[in-house]
């Protein structure tokens, strides 16, 4: 039975029993304590805490999960994976203890023919907690099972609990027995191996309190509504119903398997380490194709760093296996064949899913080949010393400049008998956040020394900012730095930082950037401002250039913002409040803002999103924006008590700091928000806004960029000229350009493709010129030589194989082929049975001749790969091999 018809069967037996099917939530938990959902019940934990009211007595779901603590278990039993799906039903206060159980064992033993599962009553086995005869008592004499298939166990593997204080409740667990191949007979107390957890059913009745581990807390009392939550792995029912041996041979991974075996001609049963190698490959890019189906992309923090470690480990077992080009497009097209059925939008996404696999596969291939490199190096040094342990400053090296994480190192060095210095590496991470931190205060103040702005503050009291109602006016020079030293007097030329008593200059913040502008001197100089800062709350630091005269303190100025892009900041500023908006009203409140940046123009503004906006979704946000420029609303500014904003319904601004009073930015009856920065008065004069896309900058956060008013028209005067040209161009309508375009490339790809195909084939001519020419050194058919120049490396090895296959199976035959590619050396070896026999390996064939060509080289005793760097010596790399065979033979 198929993965879809297991998932199918479990929806629709509960859903006929009064069960309301409930989708799958997103694999990113809306839970501030989870990154990603690890259980099935995880969506309904509200309604077991009694947060919120269940909508139903009932429920059913099949749930998307991923669980990492066990990540290195992957591969090496039949059970760990890091993607899986939980069935479950749910009960809330409905039925309890005798319904569950009674379904349960109606669905798993009821024939296939009356929609169950079909699984042979005697085969399963039964366990309850120690104490709960009521539980027993159901199995034994309601259900029929017999007393000695059912088990008491105690609380670590009978007792759950959400790990705090809360609901909590015995569990009984339907095991089924694989049989006397899978070990000793005694039931799943004895022996899980043989005996698999396939469904746990969880009794919620009793209160817990606090402690630690699963059972040291103290059960408080009964619950007023007792609840049933349980959960099915849907892999292990397939792995019984499919009678495969482990869950990685199921229909929806083992495809992925034998497709990873094709591109590595490594074939699934060949050898322990190399099933271990295809089984991660298959587990980590079925998960990574599930999470960057669900929003999340690759990063360094959260759930981009669990998908990045996911498929980087994919990526380098299948490195590890033999892969020398990119794999990761042919292994997510098997998933999203193997998932699609079940999960309709991963084929919708299928583009979006690719392009973020992709690009990620392509980013860690460069890492891996320099950070290897590295890391053998360090290793090498490592065992020279007779050290065991790698230094934390070697796997900071990797990580601060190869982008190496430190997880990879440790597996590698581990790998290869080493350990890694963690502290060591934490301690260096540390110190280089905090210097980051330190050099991002320095920019922003100078590298002053922030007493001398608290002197200046101290002596004249804070600067009075007049921005909001004028852009000029007369103020006092009040301080005076140069080269962030309080000084008298600045001169023509100088760097210098000025505070005046009053200015109109906005100071950055709030992601409004600094107003610019010049101010002048009664005595004539000038001063060319370019960045307004506050480094201690109140002091308005302007930072310019003189360039005429001198500055001194104490004098008379007047100043002047650049009053054009003040104009620009605040149209980009007010669209930004716009967008925050009409973003909520399209997504919810989630789409919270998470950062912003407004500059003449144009913005971007950050947000706070699950998954990738769609694009239709993206139109209708920029069709409201603009909507509401045209209702021509007034933009209006009011300083209120924090209380009262709040009780208006204002959004406080993301990264901002507020006091008892605060200042609220209201767009008509559309926005409200807690802003400090400069606005128009009217939506009118914001012109047009002009949303260019949105993209994902970390795990859930999403960003949005904008042009507006004249930038926003310039674009769209530019992108008419375009459309103009490309329709002249193809001679048909704008609205044709898509499919137009679209056919061209299909046939510009055919056209790639078959001169691909020509290429190879006319690489493949020459197999029978070279084993026709093969020389016989000692019974062992020796075929080599040098193929033109150019071939690609997967042409190359097909040619070896190909040579290698026209020899008959009794004769011994050794293949070593040379190219030179984009000026490096690349060779590949191949060695037949008979060859083997003689210890003729093409490992060791293929690492004779790296190492000539100076580079290096491995793979399998059948065939392996190689390259170096020089190749002016691809003669000497083939002598070398060829005495090899001489010695051998």
């Amino acid at each position: 039975m198929e993965s879809a018809e297991i998932r199918r069967r479990w929806l629709s037996f509960f859903e006929k029993r009064g069960h309301t099917v409930v989708p799958s939530a997103s694999l990113i938990a809306d839970d501030p304590t989870l990154l990603l959902v690890p259980a099935g019940m995880v969506p309904f934990k509200p309604y077991f805490l009694g947060e919120v009211a269940p909508p139903h007595p009932r429920a059913v779901s099949v749930q998307k999960c991923v669980r990492t603590p066990d990540i290195e278990e992957v591969g090496k039993t039949t059970r760990h994976g890091t993607f899986f799906q939980m069935c479950g039903n749910f009960s809330f206060g409905d039925y309890f203890k005798e319904g569950a159980i009674t379904l349960a064992w109606e669905l798993l033993t009821s024939s296939v023919a009356d929609g169950g599962y079909g699984l042979d009553p005697e085969r399963l086995w039964i366990t309850v907690y120690e104490q709960d005869d009521e539980a027993e008592r159901i199995w034994r004499d309601v259900v029929g099972v017999p007393a000695e298939r059912i088990q008491r166990l105690g609380m670590g593997p009978n007792f759950w609990s959400m790990g705090v204080p809360g609901p909590c409740g015995p569990c009984s667990e339907i095991n089924y027995d694989r049989g006397p191949a899978f070990g000793a007979e005694g039931g799943p107390a004895v022996n899980d191996e043989r005996y698999v957890e396939l469904w746990n059913l969880v009794f919620m009745q009793f209160e817990r309190g606090a402690g630690e581990g699963k059972d040291a807390y103290p059960i408080l009392g009964e619950l007023p509504a007792k609840n049933i939550d349980t959960g099915l792995g849907l892999e292990r029912l397939a792995m019984v119903l499919q009678g495969v041996h482990n869950m990685y041979e199921t229909d929806t991974l083992r495809p992925v398997i034998d497709r990873a075996g094709e591109l590595t001609g490594v074939a699934y049963g060949a050898g322990e380490d190399s099933d271990v190698s295809l089984r991660v490959v298959a587990d980590h890019m079925r998960t990574s194709v599930m999470l960057i189906g669900d929003g999340v992309t690759p990063g360094n923090e959260g759930r981009g760093y669990v998908l990045r470690r996911i498929m980087r480990r994919a990526v380098r077992n299948m490195r590890l296996l033999g892969a020398t080009g990119e794999v990761v497009g042919d292994l997510v097209d098997v998933v999203l064949g193997s998932m699609g059925q079940q999960y309709p939008d991963l084929l919708t996404d299928r583009r979006r899913i690719e392009t973020v696999a992709l690009a990620e596969e392509a980013a860690f291939l460069k890492t891996l080949k320099a950070g290897t490199n590295i890391l053998d190096t360090a290793v090498s040094d490592t065992r020279s010393a007779g050290g065991t342990v790698l230094t934390g400053d070697k796997a900071f090296l990797l990580h601060d400049t190869w982008g190496f994480p430190i997880d990879l190192t440790l597996e590698m060095a581990a790998e290869q008998g080493l350990s890694v210095d963690e502290a060591g590496f934490r301690r260096l991470m540390k110190e280089q956040r905090d210097r980051a931190k330190a050099d991002a205060r320095a920019k922003k103040q100078g590298h002053a020394d922030l007493s001398a702005y608290r002197e200046v503050a101290d002596a004249a009291g804070p600067s009075e900012f007049i921005g909001y109602a004028h852009t000029a006016g007369e103020a006092t020079v009040v301080g005076v730095l140069v080269d962030g030293v309080p000084a008298p007097v600045a001169t023509e030329g100088d760097e210098v930082e000025i505070v005046l008593d009053r200015t109109p200059f906005y100071a950055e913040g709030g992601g409004q950037l600094a107003d610019t502008g010049r101010i002048r001197l009664a005595s004539g100089a000038v001063v060319e401002v370019r960045d307004v800062q506050q480094p201690v709350p109140g002091v308005f630091v302007h930072k310019g250039v003189v360039q005429v005269g001198e500055v001194t303190l104490g004098a008379p100025a007047d100043s002047r913002i650049d009053l054009a892009r003040r104009r620009a900041i605040a149209r980009a500023h007010s669209a930004t409040h716009l967008t925050h908006q009409a973003l909520r009203d399209a997504l919810g409140p989630t789409a919270a803002q998470a950062g912003s940046e407004n500059s003449p123009g144009r913005f971007r503004f950050d947000f706070g999103s699950p998954t990738a906006v769609p694009g239709s979704v993206l139109a209708d946000v920029e069709q409201k924006i603009n909507e509401v420029l045209a209702r021509e609303l007034d933009v209006t500014a009011e300083v209120m008590s924090m209380d009262d904003a709040r009780k208006q319904g204002a959004i406080a601004e993301f990264g901002e700091k507020y006091g008892d009073r605060v200042r609220v930015v209201t767009i008509g009856d559309y926005s409200k928000e807690l802003c400090g920065g400069t606005h128009v008065h009217n939506t009118a004069q914001l012109g047009l806004v002009k949303l260019l896309g949105e993209s994902s900058i970390g795990s859930g956060v999403r960003r949005v960029e904008a042009l507006v008013g004249a930038d926003a028209y310039r674009f769209l005067a530019r992108e008419h000229t375009v459309v103009a040209q490309l329709t002249e161009l193809v001679k048909g309508r704008p609205e044709e350009l898509p499919e137009r375009i679209s056919g061209m490339l299909t046939r510009l790809k055919d056209a790639e493709k078959e001169i691909e195909r020509f290429r190879a084939q006319k690489v493949l001519e020459a197999a029978g010129g070279l084993a026709a020419a093969a020389q016989d050194i000692g019974g062992v058919a020796f075929a080599s030589g040098r193929v033109p120049d150019g071939t690609t490396a997967d042409d190359l090895r097909r040619l070896v194989l190909d040579v290698r296959g026209r020899f008959p199976g009794d004769r011994a035959a050794v293949v070593a082929l040379f190219t030179v590619v984009n000026g490096r050396p690349l060779t590949v070896v191949a060695t037949n049975e008979q060859a083997r026999a003689r210890g003729l390996k093409a490992g060791d064939l293929v690492r004779a001749a790296a190492k000539a060509l100076g580079g290096g080289g491995g793979g399998k005793p059948d065939v392996a790969q190689g390259g170096g760097q020089d190749p002016t010596a691809v003669e000497e790399a083939l002598a070398a091999v060829e005495r090899l065979v001489t010695e051998a033979a």
